[in-house]
């Protein structure tokens, strides 16, 4: 076997050591990697439920990683093995994440049962890293109960989470605005579930209101997103979302798979899209070195304009 595979082998067996290294070569878009992945044994590939996978997404400051930090308590007590993906803006120097979720979840790093690892966004759109949705499968293929991704949380751009996970949480506080600002935002439409954090703070009660006068209105709607009011830091209320998130994945097994199946098949579209550029990218970079005009778009001699099309000629003829 090459080198990936065996990584692959020892990550999916259990070894979390090569479980870390084989996300941070797919996080590079190591193709060796990713082509291993693709024989490897993915459940859901099949269909939703195993594992189930839950996207948390909202506005920064909505309490997202206090309550991932909750719900792994509760699956752990339910018997469940856990992993979380915890996508984080990137450094520009780097590239590297620049919050470091773990940190708020450092209570957890002693359970075997309990895998974290953050992932940096690199600028990639949709709240998630480019590598987010081989990741999930790759810790699919390790053998976890649910998988938990965190999003960014960068406001309007949180769309690529429907085509990763089975179920949307989205998490909203008193501060984050009223449920007219959740549309604006288009949270109303990628949400499965909602969650109104910080409950104990004014305003709670009238956001957990227009929500659900909100959900009400689209009285086509197979499934009816519940709104649940919850204190994170407390731990008050995480359970009745889980149980509501379980009811979601039974709904898509059954009468809505057909909507499950579109998503993820978006889903495999994106990263096929974003593979292409990654590679493009790439190329282009090699080809400004090797025709020399990196140094002459440096200098101002050649326009960037006039550089790009010249390095993109034969894709565009």
């Amino acid at each position: 076997m090459s080198q990936a595979a065996d990584i692959l082998a020892g990550a999916t067996a259990g070894d979390r050591r090569l479980l870390a290294r084989a996300i941070t070569l797919l996080e590079a878009r190591n193709h060796p990697m990713g082509a291993s992945l693709t024989h490897a044994a993915v459940r859901r590939r099949n269909g939703p439920g195993a594992p189930h996978v839950v996207g948390l997404t909202g506005p920064p400051g909505a309490g997202k990683s206090t309550f991932v930090d909750a719900w792994i308590a509760a699956a752990r007590n339910r018997g469940e093995r856990v992993a979380v993906v915890a996508v984080d803006p990137s450094s520009p120097f780097s590239g590297g994440a620049i919050l470091g979720d773990r940190i708020r979840m450092e209570r957890h790093t002693g359970d075997d049962g309990v895998y974290i690892r953050s992932l940096s966004s690199r600028g990639h759109l949709g709240g998630l890293s480019g590598a987010t949705s081989e990741v999930v499968d790759l810790l699919d293929a390790a053998g976890f109960d649910r998988v938990l991704v965190e999003t960014v949380g960068v406001g309007q751009s949180e769309l690529g989470v429907m085509e990763v996970a089975d179920t949307v949480v989205v998490v909203l506080t008193p501060e984050s605005g009223d449920a007219v600002q959740a549309m604006k935002a288009g949270l109303l439409e990628i949400a499965d579930v909602f969650v109104v954090n910080k409950a104990d703070r004014p305003g709670a009660d009238r956001l957990a209101r227009e929500l659900e006068r909100s959900v009400a209105l689209d009285e086509d709607a197979g499934w009816v997103q519940p709104v649940f009011p919850c204190v994170a830091v407390e731990a008050r209320g995480i359970d009745a979302v889980i149980d509501a998130a379980d009811r979601h994945l039974a709904w898509l097994c059954d009468a809505g798979r057909a909507g499950w199946v579109d998503r993820r098949g978006e889903g495999r579209v994106r990263l096929c899209l974003d593979l292409v550029c990654d590679l493009t990218r790439a190329a282009a970079a090699e080809g400004l070195r090797r025709d020399g005009l990196d140094a002459a778009v440096r200098a101002g001699t050649v326009s960037p304009r006039d550089a790009a099309q010249r390095l993109g000629e034969p894709w565009t003829r």
